[in-house]
């Protein structure tokens, strides 16, 4: 690959950063990174890093990691993400996206992707998960894609092909989870049907107690058990569910305050904010006047 084509695919990868879009993908493995991640960049978006060749480093959140040739950077959402010091030889495949354009075909797999995106403990990790062959594979077939108005079957490929490497990013966390924290598997079984429960019932139901009589177990252990797999309480990962609809909505829809405030059943739209900005900082007509800047 020569210098102006390189050079191209990252403007590309730029302006698609930029813009939000849902895929922003490199075609093939380049040698540099986008100006644009080289300073601290809010990551709306699960980020993917093959690093094929040489080494890179970078910041989360204000904290220092180093990836290197055959290990791959996982990234959640929510966190700031800058690019550092990279090596003569690098050569990396980078893929960020959201999660949101394809929860509808997800399906059960939703219970994973929290495990993978929202729930885990550390915004980042750097493994060797002894498959980023393919993982670089999937990131250059997604970066081909191209939308044609004479392909109506253009979109919904795009979809499966983002989904298949959705439940391969799944399948590499969960191994991953429970092999460096050696979780028993019935207390993996309990916490996914925890989270199923969640994502059933987060809009109307706020409370510990309600997601323990489901399991017919304890508040405390429940709290205890889910503390253990993945860092957060219940009541945290209700709230961090009820966080990301509101943020999807405020992003991506004309809803009010006061209509996101009665759909997440809030007494009322102060409420509300007071809630939002103690999760996020700012309050909820802020943040969508910042994410649209």
């Amino acid at each position: 690959m020569d210098a102006k084509e390189q050079e191209m695919r990252l403007t590309r990868f730029e302006r698609d950063l930029t813009a939000g879009k849902d895929i922003c993908c490199l075609e093939g493995e380049v040698k540099a990174f986008p100006k644009i991640l080289c300073k601290p960049f809010l990551m709306n978006y699960v980020g993917l890093i093959v690093c094929e060749k040489g080494y890179f480093c970078f910041d989360v959140d204000k904290k220092k990691f180093t990836a290197r040739a055959g290990e791959t950077v996982f990234l959640s959402e929510g966190n700031n993400f800058s690019i550092g010091e990279l090596s003569d030889d690098l050569c990396v495949s980078i893929l960020f996206y959201h999660i949101d354009p394809i929860r509808e075909i997800l399906g059960s797999s939703i219970v994973a992707m929290y495990l993978y995106t929202t729930l885990t403990p550390e915004p980042c990790y750097v493994w060797t998960s002894g498959e980023e062959s393919d993982l670089a594979r999937y990131i250059a077939l997604l970066g081909r894609h191209r939308k044609s108005a004479q392909n109506p079957f253009d979109n919904h490929e795009c979809k499966l092909l983002l989904l298949a490497l959705t439940y391969r990013l799944c399948s590499i966390y969960s191994r991953r989870i429970i092999e460096e924290k050696n979780v028993a598997g019935h207390k993996i079984d309990t916490f996914i049907k925890l989270i199923r429960l969640i994502e059933k019932y987060y809009m109307q139901e706020r409370g510990v107690a309600f997601y323990a009589d489901k399991l017919c177990l304890s508040p405390k252990y429940l709290s205890a058990l889910s503390k253990s797999v993945c860092g957060y309480t219940v009541q945290e990962l209700v709230f961090r569910a009820i966080i990301r609809k509101s943020i999807f909505w405020l992003k991506n829809t004309n809803k009010s305050v006061q209509e996101i405030s009665d759909d997440l059943n809030f007494p009322n739209a102060s409420f509300f904010g007071t809630f939002f900005k103690k999760q996020t900082g700012l309050a909820p007509s802020y943040y969508r006047i910042s994410a649209e800047e």
